[in-house]
């Protein structure tokens, strides 16, 4: 059995983390994807414990005075966190744990834990990033200024992280994530 380890995956909007983090599971058989908690009501489809768990602003609170998160933030009047009693039981369990998280999380969880492993995703190009934004066709281009805005301001910090990948072409992409987790795991 390998040690546990935690991975955090952080890039803009659009540089393909989901894509690399659902590719990552289905070629490192002990990788774990953390779920996250949330205040927000529930989407249609979305199951409690699978998609998130479905906190009130009470519960959340109280677990986050409490010590209860590796990180968290609130969003547009919604708290997000990722639970740190899970990531503690997968990782002794012998679990690559993944948190797929936004930049501030990141960091936050790195000032918590330093021995996570911190992999920024980064478009291959600015130009690259606005294409694939407009090309879900889900976004209008108000939301795609300040997406884009707000990737400036996550590239800016990418020198913080432990490695930056550029999702440039998507094979060489996972075989490097992939590489860096088994790698990383193998070490201890």
């Amino acid at each position: 059995m390998r040690t546990g380890n935690l991975f955090v995956i952080s890039g803009p909007s659009g540089a393909g983390k989901g894509t690399l983090v659902a590719r990552l599971l289905e070629e490192v058989p002990d990788a774990w994807v953390s779920v996250s908690a949330t205040t927000r009501l529930p989407r249609p489809g979305e199951k409690e414990g699978v998609s998130y768990f479905f906190l009130d602003k009470q519960e959340f609170l109280d677990l986050a005075r409490e010590d209860g998160f590796l990180e968290w933030a609130e969003y547009a009047g919604n708290c997000y966190g990722t639970p740190l009693a899970s990531v503690q039981r997968e990782m002794a369990a012998g679990k690559q744990v993944i948190l797929e998280i936004e930049v501030q999380g990141a960091l936050q969880v790195k000032e918590k834990m330093p021995e996570a492993h911190l992999v920024f995703i980064e478009p291959p190009s600015l130009e690259e990033l606005e294409r694939r934004l407009r090309g879900r066709g889900t976004e209008t281009d108000d939301v795609v200024r300040k997406r884009m805005d707000t990737a400036l301001v996550e590239l800016s910090h990418k020198m913080e992280y432990d490695i930056r990948l550029v999702n440039d072409n998507l094979g060489e992409a996972v075989a490097q994530l992939v590489a860096y987790v088994n790698e990383t795991a193998e070490q201890k």
